[in-house]
């Protein structure tokens, strides 16, 4: 081998930041170590195999920590240490730690869930998937190329189509899982095109370079670049639920097992908004005048259809919780799309995108903590109706006034401080933005979201029809229940530290 071939193969030769990508791979690690187990353990002892997610999450959550003292990058191009495929800003960490965080608590809720299914979910591949597709969504926060944010936005998702479909000889399930599957194809699909398209015209994949050569394509490639950018969007829009993409949210809430529809609308969000923040804000900021509107539009039509259909389950009738917290999480979308949108029109992008992370977090939180009652009523009540929360005080009144909380968490009324702290944050970003007509569309969608979450909260409190259910309430849903509502009230009391938190050195 000649000299000069011995120097690019050694410059080719990098070692990797095995600290940096260690909640990720512990995380797909620990995936793997319950699957294989799963051969192993007898029938008898299978449920005291969902704590082994349960403290590999929380291990994989407090390996964030050592990353905290400064920004790593791995799997580099030689001799460009800043342009890498894999990065741990504060930016991925906060992403992180909500995808962690969040999967700790479903994976909580799963182990009644599993306990109560008795054999109708196979433990082994679920929890093999559940970890799997936690371990794609925790990936994609660090992702800097586009070939490895699709990659990593498929590893998030394909587990997923599984997770929602594994209720075995239950049509809906199965029904919702095909939905699910054949809609995230498709946008993928069209994302991969769009990426070709950006690839095509700048001839790289690491965003970073895309962001320096996009603006100074040709005249005669400048259509196919505007096409590649929207077509990218797709993807990750389809993921955040943003109308029209959100057809599948309903009937795959509703027909999947309960912790993965929470998890779908917390973990599956976080990956939509992620994607979106980086392909916009770090790959196309030179095309702000293209996703900028769009995701304006986008935001509006959402935050609207989606609390148009929640507003239609109207808790009289046999409409289930779940479908109502499906048609909820497609209204939350839209309020998360804004800062996004915002920062298309903003002189300082990192502040809009502050208020979309911190906003996630606040509802990831006061969701979890909803869908954690749900399961609770879901025990007893097997269609879930909103109807048969009627009465939930007189029952369990610590659990009736938690999820009267996180339910005025979600309207942005008080004691939910910290859901008002959230709403005024997005409200500001789209104020200071100069888009005055979104601020005002966002508005008049808070004002009709307070009725259904009014009603549903006012149905508590109501007397039951006949005597009180006796709800036990299992030590994981107990775990659950018991984070969100100290979270959600702590916050609640210091909502600053949730803009800090996830303000603070963004890119």
């Amino acid at each position: 081998m000649s000299a000069p071939a011995q120097q690019l193969a050694a410059s080719a030769v990098q070692s990797v930041d095995w600290l940096a990508i260690t909640p990720p791979t512990l995380t797909a690690v620990i995936a793997l170590v319950v699957l294989v187990a799963d051969l192993f353990v007898p029938e008898a002892r299978k449920p005291l195999l969902g704590w082994v997610p349960v403290a590999g999450l929380a291990a994989a959550t407090l390996s964030l920590l050592p990353l905290l003292d400064g920004d790593r990058g791995t799997f580099c191009l030689p001799r460009q240490p800043r342009v890498c495929s894999y990065t741990a800003d504060h930016f991925t960490l906060v992403v992180q730690f909500l995808v962690l965080g969040a999967a700790l608590l479903v994976a909580l809720l799963s182990v009644t869930a599993l306990k109560d299914a008795r054999g109708g979910l196979p433990e082994g591949e679920y929890w093999f998937l559940l970890l799997s597709a936690t371990a794609g969504a925790a990936l994609l926060p660090a992702a800097r190329d586009l070939a490895t944010l699709i990659v990593a936005l498929e590893v998030a998702s394909l587990p997923a189509f599984a997770l929602v479909g594994l209720r075995h000889g239950d049509r809906r399930s199965s029904d919702a899982a095909l939905k699910f599957f054949l809609s995230s194809v498709t946008a993928t699909a069209v994302s991969l095109l769009g990426v070709s398209f950006v690839y095509a015209t700048t001839g790289t994949l690491y965003l970073t370079q895309v962001a320096a050569r996009i603006q100074h394509v040709d005249g005669q490639f400048h259509t196919l670049a505007q096409t590649g950018v929207v077509l990218t969007l797709v993807g990750f829009a389809f993921k955040l639920a943003a109308v029209p993409f959100h057809f599948w949210v309903p009937d795959t809430y509703a027909g999947a097992p309960l912790p993965i529809a929470a998890y779908l609308s917390v973990v599956g969000k976080a990956v939509g908004f992620t994607g979106l923040i980086l392909v916009t804000v770090v790959a196309f900021p030179s095309y702000a005048g293209v996703w900028g509107p769009a995701l304006a539009v986008l935001a509006a039509l959402t935050m609207t259809v989606g609390n148009v259909g929640a507003l239609r389950q109207h808790p009289t009738r046999a409409y289930s919780a779940v479908r109502l917290l499906a048609w909820s999480s497609v209204g939350q979308a839209g309020y998360l799309l804004v800062p996004i949108a915002a920062a298309g029109y903003a002189h300082d992008a990192r502040k809009s995108i502050g208020s979309t992370v911190a906003y996630a977090l606040m509802y990831a939180v006061v969701n979890l903590g909803a869908f954690t009652v749900a399961a609770l009523v879901g025990r007893t009540r097997t269609r879930n109706r909103v109807a048969d929360y009627r009465g939930l005080y007189a029952a369990r009144p610590v659990t009736a006034l938690l999820l009267a909380f996180f339910l005025l968490c979600l309207a942005g009324l008080p004691p939910g401080v910290i859901g008002l702290f959230a709403k005024v944050t997005v409200f500001s970003a789209a104020v200071d933005a100069g888009l005055g007509w979104l601020a005002v569309v966002m508005a008049v969608n808070v004002v009709i979201a307070l009725f259904y979450y009014l009603q549903w909260t006012a149905l508590l409190f109501r007397a039951p029809e006949g005597a009180p259910a006796r709800l036990r309430m299992p030590a994981p849903l107990t775990a659950a229940l018991t984070l969100t509502g100290l979270l959600g009230i702590a916050l609640s009391g210091a909502p600053q530290l949730v803009l800090r938190f996830a303000g603070g050195g963004l890119f």
